[in-house]
């Protein structure tokens, strides 16, 4: 682990749509290899990603880590009646991360985790983005889950969290201790794509990110647990197959003999480090390649 002292910049982000969302910069140790946005997982607020981004930090890494709209730092004064799209965290907040840092001339790197991976084909600026890693990420439907953890997700979707958003008027997910409290927008949508086998690429009033996520043309990994209980690894399949033209790479990881489980939130676990390098050093080999390309002299045509 890197020893260096971490300096960080506590600030606002504007999202696009002028949000205010909080958002904390990492600065580089040394002469900065590259930028790097971290984007969370659902209902995860941006300081469970300190331990990373310090470390990322620590190796030569400009890192940006923020809360989305309606949790942690951007939350409103009340979340009853606060009124947002759960596309809204890509579509705006995160595309306003990758505004901000595209224009500054070094690499820019994304790590993702959960909703993380799933908001790269939502950017409308994802073209700006060098190489992508993403953890966890799966298509949310609890056919791909084990048996325990499908009769358990079905429950909370069908009996508990109904129950939960009609009491509150969001979704409280704090009071069953498993993330930050949700803006009721953010639970409508979950719950109606959690339905489908391949998530929102199977909800006829989500046809139109179909091109989107066919677009992306960045180089990007798919790393997910095989004990992961809500992205196991054929979940995430049926999630990334939606990346048909990215150069793509999956990968199903195992924990280390002796470690406890990665799970869901493993990742980014304080031992969690040696997997850190190794997401850290393929972005960095994915940087070179894409400065080796864009250096290449263009062939003439005779």
């Amino acid at each position: 682990m890197p020893t260096t002292p971490i300096h960080t910049d506590t600030f606002t982000l504007l999202a696009r749509d002028g949000y205010r969302l909080g958002a904390v910069r990492y600065r580089a140790a040394g002469t900065a290899k590259g930028n790097l946005i971290v984007a969370g997982a659902t209902g995860v607020q941006q300081r469970f990603y300190r331990r990373f981004a310090e470390h990322a930090a620590g190796l030569g890494f400009n890192v940006l880590t923020l809360d989305y709209r309606g949790i942690g730092q951007s939350r409103p004064a009340s979340l009853k009646g606060f009124a947002m799209s759960y596309l809204d965290w890509a579509y705006q907040d995160l595309a306003a991360a990758v505004d901000l840092l595209r224009e500054e001339p070094l690499p820019l790197y994304w790590v993702g985790h959960s909703f993380g991976g799933h908001a790269i084909g939502l950017l409308p600026n994802h073209d700006a983005l060098t190489a992508c890693y993403s953890l966890g990420s799966g298509a949310g439907w609890s056919g791909w889950m084990a048996p325990a953890e499908a009769w358990k997700t079905r429950l909370l979707w069908t009996f508990v969290l109904p129950a939960l958003v009609a009491a509150k008027g969001y979704m409280a997910w704090s009071v069953l201790g498993m993330g930050d409290d949700l803006p009721l927008g953010v639970y409508q949508d979950w719950k109606r794509w959690c339905a489908f086998p391949h998530y929102y690429f199977d909800d006829p009033q989500m046809a139109h990110v179909v091109p989107l996520y066919a677009s992306v043309r960045t180089p990007c990994v798919f790393a997910t647990s095989v004990d992961d209980p809500w992205a196991p690894p054929r979940s995430c399949d049926a999630f990334v197959k939606a990346y048909r033209q990215a150069p793509l790479t999956r990968l199903d990881l195992q924990p280390r003999p002796g470690s406890p489980a990665i799970g869901h939130m493993g990742y980014f676990r304080a031992d969690a480090q040696p997997l850190w390098d190794n997401i850290l050093a393929w972005l960095q080999r994915a940087g070179a390649t894409a400065a080796a390309r864009e250096a290449a002299p263009t062939p003439v045509s005779a």
